[in-house]
């Protein structure tokens, strides 16, 4: 006899439906999983009998196939546990196998028949949905699938309690989504005291979503300023924040099934592998550029990173999405980041202190600073460099701005882009995404700020990109202006974001 239920295998963000297909017949009493299943599947079938057996079911002692069609796809995990124990249970009549069919199911068992938390509950739910069936999950993935109305969703914490519930002897309630979260502390911008000038950058910087490296001495407030980015950034839209939800799902990081408001903020350490950075590994897991999507990725010494890593940031910077490549797949995340980079402007930090640096230090700025390449910088397009904080500026200087007005007037600009670019196609949701026509369209200076952006290409030697990324910067200063053209000062303020490149 064949009996079949349905479950998912991701191939990153997607989650593609296939049929765990059961076949009985009479042999030596065997249990056989097929289909590329890699270790974790494999040992399944162990976790599955154990909890047949916990709950008072024995297999029959007859030759048993459990086959993951389709067979050529590799299957990974331990989510697959659930739905080979629905296709056993429905082949022993222990539970209609027309309602088993009617759902895709995915839970990790334990030994004592209960039903484990597994990642991936709201992809899984969403092909659940596409695929007009109902959706089976772990009493703590419940809220997670939850979030996706347009499935029926059972939640259970047993096995048990799935059998009762379709024999009618008790019914498993709906679970209900969980409130958006909004946990987590704002940093406020006014604890920075004195860089004026990189308060004023990181506002420009948020208002059109560009990238930014600050240069500065230790403890000029790179990091402090970097923090407090995500307080000033606008909060996601519902689709932003399901995108988020659902890369986040993959990777484990939902919080009770709770989807996020605000934009993420990853900072990693200068120690991270590539998988961790890009993505990759057994799994093909998201790196943290993919978490970091719709928000922020904050790399902190930013010459101290492998250079093949940050090379490997350009592609991302410019498509938005990265590409994981294996011998059996090609994985795509979404990869639409906020790079925020901070460096000292030498080894020691000290370039501009005589008293403290040493007698390298002008080669050590040279060598130390060239680790970047030209074209990672020509995309970081406010560059700017932070002085020292004096003792005084702590003691004797007021608080600054508080993030709530600095995020007023984001967000004010943030909407005149919105309302200007949603007409653009493809669609352009900040100025920093602003290319080909439409920058020309809607960026482009007037003749006295022509002119200005032309001599300051010569001087800086800018390249094509650098010049483009100047008139999507000098477009942000105008939209915090309020200004319907770019000027000549919009422009002269972006122009004073970029540096001429090194000289040795």
């Amino acid at each position: 006899m064949s009996v079949q239920a349905y479950t998912v295998a991701f191939q990153g963000m997607e989650a593609r439906e296939f049929a765990v297909q059961f076949h009985l017949v009479s042999g030596l009493p065997a249990f056989s999983l097929v289909g590329l299943p890699d270790k974790a599947v494999a040992e399944s079938k162990e976790r599955v009998r154990a909890a047949l057996n916990a709950i008072g079911f024995a297999l029959p002692p007859q030759r048993i196939t459990i086959n993951l069609a389709p067979a050529d796809l590799p299957k990974e995990g331990a989510h697959y546990d659930l739905p080979i124990a629905l296709a056993l249970l429905a082949a022993l009549d222990v539970a209609p196998a027309e309602e088993i069919a009617r759902y895709s199911a995915m839970g990790e068992l334990s030994l004592d028949g209960c039903i484990g938390f597994v990642t991936g509950a709201l992809p899984a739910a969403v092909s659940a949905a596409a695929s007009d069936r109902g959706f089976i999950c772990p009493s703590a993935c419940g809220s997670e699938a939850a979030l996706v109305g347009a499935v029926q969703v059972l939640s259970a914490d047993s096995l048990l309690s799935l059998i009762k519930h379709f024999n009618g002897k008790s019914q498993l309630a709906a679970p209900k989504p969980a409130e958006p979260d909004n946990d987590g502390e704002v940093k406020d911008l006014a604890d920075v005291k004195g860089q004026e000038t990189a308060r004023r950058a990181l506002e420009v910087a948020a208002a059109g979503g560009h990238n930014m490296l600050m240069i500065g001495p230790p403890g000029a407030g790179k990091s402090m300023l970097a923090e407090r980015l995500p307080g000033i950034l606008p909060p996601m839209d519902p689709v932003e924040a399901l995108e988020v939800s659902m890369i986040h799902s993959v990777a484990g990081l939902i919080r009770e099934g709770r989807i996020p408001r605000r934009r993420p903020f990853m900072d990693p350490h200068h120690g991270a592998s590539m998988a961790a950075m890009v993505g990759g590994g057994r799994n093909a897991a998201p790196g943290q550029i993919s978490l970091a999507h719709n928000g922020v990725l904050f790399l902190d010494e930013l010459p101290e990173f492998a250079r093949p890593m940050l090379d490997s940031l350009r592609q991302p910077l410019e498509t938005g999405e990265t590409f994981i490549a294996r011998a059996n797949a090609h994985v795509r995340y979404p990869a639409r980041f906020q790079l925020i980079g901070a460096m000292n402007p030498c080894r020691c930090g000290h370039l501009a202190e005589p008293t403290l640096a040493y007698s390298q230090a002008p080669q050590c700025r040279l060598d130390y600073q060239g680790r970047l390449s030209g074209p990672l910088l020509d995309r970081l397009d406010v560059q700017i460099e932070l002085p020292a904080v004096m003792p005084s500026d702590l003691s004797g200087t007021p608080k600054g701005e508080p993030t709530s007005s600095v995020a007023a007037r984001v967000a004010t600009a943030r909407l005149r882009q919105t309302k200007r670019l949603e007409a653009t196609k493809p669609a352009v949701r900040t100025n920093a995404e602003l290319s080909g026509e439409a920058l020309e369209e809607v960026a482009a200076p007037d003749p006295q700020g022509r002119e200005l952006l032309d001599n300051a290409a010569n001087e800086l030697l800018l390249t094509a990109r650098g010049y483009h990324r100047v008139m999507r910067l000098a477009r942000t200063i105008t939209d915090l202006d309020g200004s319907p053209t770019v000027r000549k000062p919009h422009v002269a303020e972006a122009v004073g974001y970029r540096r001429a490149p090194l000289k040795r």
